[in-house]
């Protein structure tokens, strides 16, 4: 690492090596040279005079890819594409009158984007099904375990801890869907030429339009794409890109919810997310535990949703068939939502399977609450029994009151309970109430839900994938 030079904290602090690869300057020039020796490989077997010797050259040196001499090129032609030309072209002396023929720059640059998005999308997939996966794991062993649950992080009623995290992993699964469909309808450029009207394949086959239609097929077929857009410009719709970068951006959304969650629940100190025996979590504070993970990863969560707003401007800022003002937008703003989301993914993955369930705090908040979060139940069974629903509704009210007043002098909340139980107005027993303040009456079908949700929809997709 060259201490002098900025790197982006990507290259070096969040992304793995697995997604760097993908978007690495080896990675995208042999990509280059493969679609090259594609368009060289099927206008060889419509009829073009291309040898399989020339073939052969390129494919020999398919990986020898020398930085220095194409930076030189480029410094000579301020073209990027045109020096890579030449730099292939030096080592592939035979080739070198074939290399690129008939071909726009965009033949390179935009299938390549797109095959580098959808290699970056296949392990974005796979990250986000193995997060499912844990945090499934964790629900279904917490499917019972009652904790108090929260609306505008008030208390409100009781769920469970496996039901919480339900609500996470199902906004995981929608993202894995929405990955999925793109794959699945991914489109290529394929062989456009300069405008998007394929005149110079259309001349190189003698007005031939099936065949000029057949290369664009075969190229694609070649580079493993089963759809093709039918119509380009000289690139192909950026509203691919923001689609593409809008699934990303899902991604950050479901990571920062999850995470703030986490970071509210490890300040109630009910659920903690790992930490290490010789983790330092403030270099003032010794006794300091910071939810440093889950902090990462809404930090990192802001900056990939931003990164949405990038290709939604480039497409409405497109002009005609062409102009170059998205050039430099996406070379910084794809490759940096990609290695985004793969390093929140990487911290989801850490969390997942080392999350702690603090029983201890959770039953004590939850008892904290239960007398008030009763209140109606009582007042339902006390009707029941023969009792004024408003003259009951009342004493209840003047009785919390009390309550409420008693904790502000002096910080107590006991004894609303035994007010109901001194109430004749109530006509409960001791075994009444005790039942009425069971904590499990007051869960619903959370548990339930947690193992309808999971054999229903999760499992399935887990078998499937």
């Amino acid at each position: 690492m060259d201490s002098k030079t900025y790197q982006s904290p990507f290259s070096d602090r969040y992304a793995s090596k697995e997604m760097r690869y993908i978007f690495s300057p080896f990675f995208k020039f042999t990509t280059w040279r493969k679609l090259w020796i594609a368009l060289a490989k099927s206008q060889q077997r419509l009829g073009i005079a291309i040898s399989q010797e020339q073939i052969e050259e390129m494919e020999t040196h398919l990986e020898e890819i020398d930085l220095n001499r194409a930076d030189a090129y480029e410094k000579q032609f301020h073209h990027d594409v045109m020096a890579h030309i030449y730099a292939y072209g030096d080592i592939c002396p035979k080739a070198r009158s074939i290399i690129h023929l008939g071909a726009t720059s965009c033949f390179v640059t935009d299938n390549t984007d797109l095959i580098q998005m959808r290699e970056g999308m296949k392990l974005l997939q796979v990250k986000l099904l193995s997060v499912i996966e844990q945090f499934s794991a964790f629900a279904e062993k917490y499917a019972e375990t009652p904790t108090l649950s929260f609306t505008h992080f008030q208390p409100a009623q009781i769920t469970t801890v496996g039901k919480r995290a339900c609500l996470w992993i199902q906004d995981f699964t929608l993202d894995y869907r929405e990955i999925q469909h793109r794959l699945e309808n991914l489109r290529f450029l394929g062989v456009k030429g300069a405008t998007g009207t394929q005149a110079s394949f259309l001349t190189l086959f003698g007005n031939d339009h099936a065949k000029v239609q057949e290369l664009d097929r075969l190229v694609a077929q070649e580079m493993e794409f089963t759809h093709l857009f039918r119509i380009s410009g000289q690139t192909y719709t950026r509203k691919q890109d923001v689609q593409i970068l809008s699934a990303l951006s899902d991604i950050g959304i479901s990571a920062h919810k999850m995470a703030t969650d986490l970071r509210l629940l490890a300040h109630l100190e009910e659920i903690e997310e790992p930490f290490e025996d010789k983790q330092i979590g403030s270099s003032a504070m010794p006794y300091k535990r910071n939810p440093i993970l889950a902090e990462r990863i809404c930090s990192l969560s802001r900056f990939l949703i931003s990164l949405y707003q990038n290709p939604a401007y480039t497409a409405a800022t497109q002009w005609l068939e062409r102009t170059l003002d998205d050039s430099a937008n996406r070379r910084l703003s794809i490759p940096e939502a990609f290695l985004c989301g793969d390093a929140i993914l990487e911290l989801l993955l850490k969390i997942s399977k080392g999350l702690t369930v603090n029983t201890a705090p959770i039953l004590r908040h939850i008892l904290k609450q239960l007398p008030f979060l009763a209140a109606e139940s009582i007042l339902m069974e006390a009707v029941k029994k023969g009792g004024d629903r408003q003259h009951l509704h009342e004493q209840i009210r003047t009785h919390w009151q009390e309550i409420a007043k008693q904790v502000k002098e002096t910080g107590e909340s006991k004894g609303f309970l035994e007010k109901i139980r001194k109430d004749p107005s109530f006509d409960l027993s001791d075994d009444e109430i005790n039942h009425l303040t069971h904590i499990h009456n007051f869960t619903g079908r959370a548990s339930q839900q947690v193992h309808e949700f999971l054999d229903a929809e999760i499992k399935p997709l887990i078998q499937s994938s």
